[in-house]
This record gives structure tokens, sequence and C-alpha cells, in this order.
């Protein structure tokens, strides 16, 4: 484990380590709020509805894995629907398609058994795919943000410079709970650009559609370039991650469970239209860099995020979008940076070359299933060639 990784956990908390719980609870809003904007705004989705399925989900994991595992958007789905300016309920429809068939494969016991013979090497390499991706989406936060951001753009010089300095800061400062600085400072701008009266109450949500054109275009447009993403780096490596942090706490973080959890919480976002999430790696990589430890962290942003889109989701639009895209860019390109170093696990020069290949490929092509392909067919070459004895993964 890392020399930041956590000691065992112990009966009371002191102020130091609430301020760092907390700290840790809201490293990963580089992920979650650029996304959210742009659906709310691009796409017509309803703030609560951004908001609610992540902070339920957040607050199921308090309870059942007892650690800060992560929750992050459908990233790949939403991608794909911004760029489409697909409706809501689109959206909504991928979600419950996604969140059934996660739910069967988790209660089916099938990914525990593939997860127990899925080879390390490609574990690594999914994660420092995702570690390429965090930094690919916190480049193009400043070189292209998002339409809702550009009215607070303040000059691609200066903005590359404050976020290479936030990211500094955080990898640098991660022990001195300096996530929590950043994001108040960011919470505080937010509320001074938008200069508007707040609007309080929650924000209309809607519930699915049953039109059959709506949901094939879910199925054929998100929920088919999503589900591998998925299956990899959601159920699969936020396991093994959990492993490498946290030892022998991490009995209860099991692909099958993980499945279940995330696709129970996209059925509840599929039935109000709102965002779809899953478990995220790089996630709880951000959460323990920064200073989590415990099932508090995740309770905390569940709690937050909750109340946000209940109390205030009819007002967060203009709020959201004015939060400083270089401080979102920052985190996430620490996150990025902290989660490529997952790679220093790997003992042989042949398994770290076959997760380089998953990670250098699917972070280029964007498309983790070429990644795995890629990644696979090196290790089983260099397994075949140097260590025939030993084609099974055994480190489990």
């Amino acid at each position: 484990m890392p020399d930041w990784a956590p000691q065992p956990a112990t009966s009371g908390m002191s102020g130091l380590q609430w301020t760092r719980e907390t700290a840790g609870a809201v490293a990963d809003l580089g992920v979650l709020a650029p996304l959210a904007v742009a659906l709310v705004v691009g796409n017509g989705m309803s703030a609560t509805a951004a908001l609610m399925p992540a902070g339920l989900l957040y607050l199921l994991v308090a309870g059942v894995y007892r650690l800060p595992v992560g929750v992050q958007p459908l990233k790949a789905l939403a991608a794909v629907a911004i760029a489409g300016g697909l409706p809501p309920e689109t959206i909504g429809a991928a979600s419950l398609l996604l969140g059934g068939l996660f739910v069967l494969l988790g209660l089916s016991g099938l990914l525990d058994r593939l997860a127990s013979i899925f080879p390390l090497a490609l574990v690594r390499g999914v994660q420092a795919a995702v570690g390429l991706l965090l930094l690919r989406s916190a480049v193009l936060l400043i070189w292209q943000p998002p339409g809702p951001f550009e009215p607070y753009a303040i000059g691609f010089d200066w903005s590359v410079a404050l976020a290479v300095g936030v990211a500094v800061l955080a990898v640098r400062l991660r022990r001195l709970n300096i996530t929590l600085v950043l994001v108040g400072v960011g919470v505080a701008l937010a509320v001074l650009r938008a200069g508007e009266t707040m609007e309080w109450g929650p924000s209309p949500i809607m519930g699915p559609s049953w039109d059959a054109d709506i949901w094939w275009s879910a199925l054929v447009l998100l929920v088919l370039p999503q589900a591998t993403l998925t299956l990899a780096n959601a159920c699969i490596a936020p396991a093994d991650t959990a492993r490498h942090y946290f030892g022998d706490q991490a009995i209860r973080v099991k692909p099958g469970r993980l499945a279940c959890t995330l696709g129970t919480a996209n059925l509840l976002a599929g039935a109000i239209s709102g965002l779809p999430v899953c478990h995220g790696s790089g996630g709880m990589t951000a959460h323990v860099a920064f200073g989590a430890r415990t099932w508090r962290a995740p309770l905390l942003i569940g709690l937050v995020l909750v109340t946000l889109a209940l109390v205030a989701g009819r007002g967060m639009g203009p709020v959201m979008a004015a939060f400083p895209l270089e401080i979102l860019a920052g985190l996430l390109g620490a996150a990025g940076v902290l989660h490529l170093g997952l790679l220093r696990g790997l003992k042989t020069p042949t398994d770290l070359a076959a997760a380089l290949a998953v990670g250098l490929v699917g972070g280029a092509t964007l498309n983790l299933l070429w990644g795995l392909l890629a990644g696979l067919v090196i290790w089983g070459l260099s397994r075949w060639v140097f260590y025939p004895e030993n084609m099974v993964r055994t480190d489990k």
C-alpha cells in the first residue's frame, strides 16, 4: 500500500480527521460538476435529477462498503449525450437499461468469477487508461470549455496557469486538506459570479418515456458504448483499487456488489430521467489521496448533494455554470496523475507492457474495449513465451 494509505480505523475521530474526511469528500467534484452542468444547461436535464442519483449512491456507499468508494457520472454515456444534444428521456432510458443489466450481472455472481481470473496487468491497464482520460478531460476543460462555462472565461493563458497551479497544489499539499480550501474558494466565486437571487426548492423532474424509438436510441447510442467501460472500470477495477489502498478492510468491495449498487442507483436515475452514475476507480483515488479514509467522506458528500438537489435544485443551474473551470480542471489533472501511480504495483516488464498497452490504446482511442484487446494480446503472448507454466492469474 502507498505511504499515505489509511491505518486501521479507530473508534473516535479528531477534528483534524474530520477535516481530512471533508477534504477527501469533495475531491472528485472535477468529474461530476462539468458533466452535470452541461447536461442541465445544454440538454435540459433537471438539476435535482442530475444531483440526486449521485448523492443517494454516495449514501449507499457509506452504508454498504464503509469506505470512500467513488461515485462518478457514466462518462462515455454523458459525453455522447452532450455531443448529440439528447433529451433527458433518452438518457433516462439508458439508465434503466444499464441499471437492470448490472443488477442482474451482480446477482448472478458472474462478475466475481470473472474478476478472479482477470489478469492484474489488465486491471492496472484500465486504471492507467482512466488516469490518462482524467488528464485529457482536464486539458479539454481549458482548451474547449463547455458552453455553459464560456461566459466566465478569463483567457486561455491565465486558465492554463491557474489549472496547473491548482493541480500542483492538490498533489503537493494533499496532506494539508488543500482540496477543501480550493472547493470553498470555487463555491464562493460561483455564487458571486452568478449574481442572481437564488431560487429555492427542487427543480421539476420527469418520469421515463416508453416510446420505442427513444429506447432504441438509448440502447444503440448510449448503452452499448458504455457497457464495457462500466464493467471494467466501475466493477472490476474499483475492487482492485480498494484492496490496494485498504487491504483487508476492503473485503466488502467486490465486483458483483459494486454492480448491484451502481445498478440500483441507475434504476433510480432512470425513473427521474436523471444523471447515470457508476463507481469509478479514479474517484476512489481522488477521495483517498486527498484525505478520505472512512465511510464518513461519502456520507458527507452524499448529504450535500441530496440537500442541494432538494433545497436548491431550482436555482443550481447558473451557480454550477459559474464554478471556476480552472479549479475543476486542476483537481481532475491531479487525480489523473495520482491514478497513474497505481502502475507501480506491477512487478514484471511483461505485465507493465500489457498495462501500458491498455492505458495508451484505451486513452488514445477513447474506447476501453480496444485497449483491453491490445493489452490481452500482449499479456497472452508474453505469458506464452516467457511464462508458459503460469497462464492463469494467481495473485488474487
